[in-house]
Formats: structure tokens, sequence, C-alpha cells
């Protein structure tokens, strides 16, 4: 498999944002979103080449009992889906980030999968996979990427109107640097959407440009 990096930091979002957590960042992407922070990682060629076994060994060295499957896009390395019934099957807890643009069904049911949504800022919401939606389980996340207020009324009217909120665990990602966190809170509260606000901890933390974190 094509890797970008392996890496021990803690989770920056997503329900489980705060605790310590590995990361296995797959090479390549299908998109190529306007506010992307990891485009090294979009190039196919990105990366190192790995196997399946010394990604499990070089993510359990690490320590951690949660670990998260990220890109690029990591559903489009074929392998993905057995590196994560394997990763099921040594880690307490899994989780699989993807855009959404690639089928979920095949996925393992133990792992966590967040799934975003392109808003219109993105470049790509004519690429949402709407039909991903229905395939998502109970403990599964749906995440838009925010980028001012088109893109959060965008967010709240398409998936308002898709029964999405208040049926699913919904997280409004404000892009860091391009929007101030307290008026997305402010414009969730008026609204009394039941979202939750995501604020990628680690680059409060480290900064918007460390990578490894």
């Amino acid at each position: 498999m094509r890797v970008s990096e392996i890496f021990r930091s803690i989770q920056g979002e997503s329900y489980l944002a705060g605790l310590p957590c590995t990361f296995v960042r797959l090479a390549g992407c299908n998109l190529r979103c306007s506010w992307c922070d990891t485009v090294y990682a979009q190039g196919a060629d990105a990366g190192r080449e790995m196997s399946v076994h010394e990604i499990v060994k070089t993510a359990r060295d690490l320590g951690t009992d949660l670990v998260e499957v990220t890109g690029g896009e990591p559903l489009l390395q074929r392998e993905t889906l057995d590196l994560l019934t394997i990763l099921a099957d040594t880690f307490g807890r899994v989780m699989l980030e993807t855009n959404g643009t690639c089928d979920i069904s095949e996925v393992d049911t133990r792992v966590t999968v967040i799934m975003d949504i392109k808003a219109p800022s993105s470049g790509h919401a004519d690429r949402n996979m709407w039909e991903n939606v229905e395939k998502l389980q109970d403990t599964d996340e749906v995440k838009v990427v925010i980028a001012d207020r088109a893109d959060y009324e965008w967010a709240k009217a398409e998936l308002g109107s898709r029964k999405i909120i208040g049926a699913r665990r919904v997280t409004l990602s404000p892009v860091f640097g391009r929007i101030n966190y307290a008026d997305v809170a402010a414009w969730i509260i008026e609204d009394k959407i039941p979202a939750r606000l995501g604020v990628q901890l680690h680059k409060i933390l480290w900064g918007p440009d460390k990578r490894g974190v």
C-alpha cells in the first residue's frame, strides 16, 4: 500500500476528540478540495510502499488503543478493506475518514466511519455520494467542512432536507483560519441544530502547518 505517514498524536476531530490516537495516512486522493490541508498526501505516488503487515506492526508499536485510517482517500486503495479488518482485530477502536465518494458498504462493521459531505467551497459538492449515508451505522459520523456562511446554509438545507441532521452524528468543521469558530457556534445555537462544532484541536495546539500531529 502507499502510505504518506504513520504517527501518534491526539484525535483532533470527531466525537473522540482529545483521545490519544495513532494515525495511518494513506496516499492518493480523487479530489482536490480548495481548502485541503494535506496536499502532500494527494498524489497516488506520494509517501512510501508498505505491506499491510508492516502498517499494522508500526501502528501497534506506537502503543495506542485507538487508530484512524485517513488520507488522501483511503478507499481508493483496494487493500484498505483488508487493512481495516486486521486493525479491528488488533485495536480496541478503529476509525476511517473518507471523503464519501467511494462505496463504504464493504467496510468492516466494527470500524467507525467518518464520512465527509463536501460543501460548495470545496469545489466538489457535485461529487457527494449521498447513497453512502444510508449505509452508515449509528456509531458513524457525517462531517461537513465549513469555509463561509454560504457553506453553513447549504449544509443546514441539504442535511435537513435529507433528514441527516437529527438522525446521524453530524459535525460542522470550520476551516482553520478562514472563518471564526465563534460565528459558526452562534449559528448552530441560533438555528437549534443538533450538530457538533468541530474545531480541529490539533491545529489549535500545534498550529496549522505542523505535520505528524
